[in-house]
This record gives C-alpha cells, structure tokens and sequence, in this order.
C-alpha cells in the first residue's frame, strides 16, 4: 500500500501545486480556463491520438467491458438518483448528484496517471470508459436536465449530438482508430510532434485540475461528501461486484476498470451545472472533497487490485 501511495503521490503533489497557485491567485481563473483548453483541445488530444492510433478497433472493443461498467454505473446512478429524490431535490439536481456519482476524471487524471501506472496496456480499457462516459452518461443528464425543466425536444437531442461532435476527445479517440484501420504509416517526424505535444497532457492536466479547484465552493458539505463517497468506494465497488462475480471480463481489463471507476469527480460535471445553473455549489463541493481524498483511496483501490 504505501509503495502504490508514493507512486501515486507526485501526480497529487502536481494537482496541490495547481491549488496552491490557483489560491494564491498566482494562476488567475482566466489563466486555469486557458490552460484547461489546451490541454483538452491540444495536449490531451495528442495523447489520446497517438494511443489509439496503434490499435486496431475490433482488440478493443469488448461488448462485455462495455455492459459490465455500465450495469454497474447505472446501478450506482440509481441509487444516488434514488436518494436525492428521496431528499425532494428536483429531478434535475438528482441528475447532476448521479453524474457526479459515476464520471471520474478519466480524461485528465485516469489516461495520463493509470496509463504510466498500470502500463500501456491500460489505455485501450480506459478509452473504452471514456467513450461510455461521454456517449451515454454525457447525453444522459442532458437529457434528464431538459426533462425536468420541461424543455425536452427533438432539438435537445440534435443539441447532444452536436455536442458529442464538437468533443475532441471522441473526434481523437475515431480519427485515431481510422488511421490505425487504414494501416496509415506514421511519419517520424509526425510521431515526434505528437509526442512533443501528449507529453504536455500529464503535468499541464494535473495542474489544471489543481488550479481550477481553487475556485471551487464547500456549500451544502453533507451531500458534497455523501457524492464523495458514491464516487470513490460505492462506484468503484459496484464495479468489482459486477467484473469479478457477474461478467466474465479479462482479468487485466478488470483491474483497470475498477481502477479507473475509483477517480474522483470529473471537473467539466461543473461546467455542465454553471451551464444550466443546476446545484453548481454541490457539485462544486463534491469535487473538491472527492480530488482531495482520492489522494488515500486512489492509492489503496490500485494496491487492492494488485492482489489478485
């Protein structure tokens, strides 16, 4: 356990360093949002790229990956929907409270930190989440959100689709599986500059993380550390339930996913909710409790599955 904590501790020490800086107001909120853009639009991007390039699409699809995860962050989805109903909060709020429960920072925190951690063999299951992630959960509370305010349409679902169009994460993740399906060849030159700029993604995105929690609010602490918690024991524990008891998932895969689900809460959650004005300050909070005690969690869910 403590050799997985110090392996995991210099990516947290990048993200305190981000917080300190943001804090301090040394890295001005202006300063997060650009640097958050180009790691995203850019570094991330790049990095992404360059993975997926190298695979080929039919070794990385697997259906039972794909349904394991989701059985099991749809249970966890329904239990926190569940109890945010049962609170009275509207049907909305009760959206962005699951969605913190379910999506962890895979793109920022998850591709860079699990990919040197666990090896390269991680990225194809981690792209996998990512894509599930932002295919059908992303689309998921948008469309609850319009549901609850009685503006659902035909209109919110093109609103969706363009959304996932306009994602440089899925335009990566497709442009790279058509390169690798084409058998293009990858010009050095063209490999160098993608890795120049990937290699930014991991202490640029780790600082950005940092930075941007800076900003963050603690209102409503009850229901930020209930999503906490949801986030990085339930989550991750209803996914080893379903990995390694219902779904016959490749041991290594699995390790990955449970890995993976015990993330804290992905920051553009909050993007989403100052969007639509919808519990800001809640999810806000739920992030910043999540990021800072997933430095222990983290650590002990990645030495958890060494032992198997």
């Amino acid at each position: 356990m403590l050799e997985i904590f110090l392996k995991t501790l210099p990516f947290f020490a990048v993200i305190a360093l981000g917080y300190g800086a943001g804090k301090t107001r040394f890295f001005t909120e202006e300063a997060t949002a650009y640097l958050t853009r180009f790691v995203f639009y850019f570094a991330l991007s790049a990095m992404i790229f360059q993975f997926t390039a190298t695979l080929q699409i039919w070794e990385v699809l697997d259906w039972t990956f794909i349904l394991a995860y989701l059985a099991a962050s749809s249970v966890v989805y329904l239990i926190v929907t569940a109890v945010a109903r049962y609170r009275g909060v509207s049907l909305a709020e009760g959206a962005f409270e699951a969605q913190c429960a379910v999506i962890g920072n895979v793109g920022f925190l998850g591709v860079p930190m699990l990919a040197l951690l666990l090896g390269q063999a991680a990225v194809a299951p981690i792209i996998l989440m990512l894509a599930v992630d932002l295919i059908v959960f992303g689309s998921l509370v948008v469309i609850l959100v319009s549901a609850g305010g009685g503006r659902l349409s035909l209109a919110t679902f093109g609103t969706v689709g363009m959304g996932l169009l306009k994602n440089p994460m899925i335009v990566s993740i497709v442009l790279g599986f058509v390169w690798s399906s084409w058998r293009l060849p990858m010009p050095e030159v063209g490999r160098e500059f993608l890795t120049l700029l990937g290699s930014a993604a991991t202490p640029g995105a780790l600082f950005a993380i940092g930075a941007s929690l800076a900003s963050k609010s603690t209102e409503r602490a009850s229901v930020a550390l209930w999503l906490a918690f949801a986030k990085l024991i339930l989550h991750p524990a209803a996914v080893a339930v379903s990995v390694l008891l219902i779904f016959p998932v490749e041991p290594f895969a699995a390790k990955v996913m449970i890995a993976a689900a015990a993330l804290p809460v992905a920051g553009n959650i909050f993007i989403l909710a100052q969007h639509y004005r919808v519990a800001p300050q809640r999810v806000s909070a739920s992030i910043l409790f999540s990021t800072a005690i997933s430095v222990f969690t983290v650590a002990g869910a990645i030495a958890w599955i060494g032992t198997f």
